[in-house]
């Protein structure tokens, strides 16, 4: 985890930890409640109330009824309890998503099992989407180092991974993602300007280191919700509508400032080697007057022809 100073970052329950929920293959729900029913249609056939006509189409004698006795209730009561147990607690698990288990409010564990199971009817299940997910957030407002509104667009690439926290520690993990999405984009941001004009010091143009400490941040953020978080990158920064149309002249004043500034330099190397050559070489013999008039006027010559092209 990191933190900065004067702030701490959230701290997940220790307790609260994902572990396996109890939970059955749903073939042995289905069997037992097989088994159940054909105790329940035995228990009925002794007693007479199957009709003869039914009972014939199973080659069974039929029985005469002479109405249900106290001995036929209580197995009929049991398997009937059996019955709905097994065949209430059958369900189908989808690939990628989870059964956060509880009880009471406690929690009893998570099932990430596939296929048809069998959970306990008397437990609430609360499905949790676990697969690969991204995130694509709307322009977001955010300031630079300097204080220039800015609209950001970040997008993330997460997953659930402790369901039980990301379930039960917040009330909904993903708005909580989205939440610290931009609050740790505008700490992230203040930290650099969005261009530096003049200088070559790091600058929120660089996606790549942008998008390192960010990705940081928002994990330690979301660690204590259960949600891992493998990339988190600033896919669009822009000035606000705002100050947009000031920066784009100043950018355009700084490029061409420095165009001009390389071209002079390349101007003042020509004209020093070309002078350094004439003299070397004993082509020209050139007092201080002359050697200061030949320098101006390569100088303008060179640098009439760089600018033309």
């Amino acid at each position: 985890r990191t933190a900065t100073a004067g702030r701490r970052v959230p701290r997940g329950d220790e307790r609260l930890r994902e572990h396996r929920g109890p939970v059955l293959p749903g073939w042995i729900a289905v069997v037992v409640g097989a088994l159940a029913l054909t105790g329940c249609a035995a228990v009925l056939w002794r007693a007479g109330v199957v009709p003869a006509t039914l009972v014939a189409a199973f080659g069974v004698p039929p029985r005469p009824y002479h109405g249900l006795r106290a001995t036929h209730w209580p197995p009929l009561a049991f398997l009937g309890v059996v019955t709905l147990l097994a065949l209430g607690g059958l369900g189908r698990a989808k690939a990628g998503h989870a059964w956060v288990l509880t009880l009471f409010g406690s929690y009893r564990g998570t099932v990430r099992r596939t296929g048809l199971t069998w959970i306990s009817p008397l437990l609430l299940r609360r499905r949790v989407d676990v697969r690969l997910r991204h995130w694509r957030s709307e322009p977001m407002p955010a300031v630079d180092s300097g204080g220039l509104a800015l609209q950001v667009v970040v997008q993330v690439v997460w997953q659930v991974r402790d369901t039980a926290r990301a379930t039960l520690a917040v009330e909904d993990h993903i708005d909580y993602l989205a939440e610290q999405v931009e609050s740790a984009t505008a700490r992230v941001l203040s930290r650099l300007p969005a261009d530096a004009f003049h200088d070559d010091a790091p600058t929120l143009r660089d996606a790549e280191a942008v998008g390192e400490a960010l990705t940081r941040t928002l994990a330690a953020e979301t660690e204590a919700v259960g949600i891992e978080v493998f990339s988190a990158q600033p896919t669009r920064i822009e000035y606000a509508p705002e100050v947009a149309e000031a920066m784009r002249r100043r950018r355009i004043a700084a490029i061409d400032a420095k165009h001009r500034d390389t071209v002079l330099t390349a101007v003042v190397d020509a004209v020093d080697d070309t002078v350094h050559r004439l003299t070397s070489r004993g082509i020209v013999e050139l007092d201080d007057y002359e050697r200061k008039a030949l320098v101006k006027d390569l100088t303008v010559a060179f640098y009439t022809g760089r600018s033309d092209q």
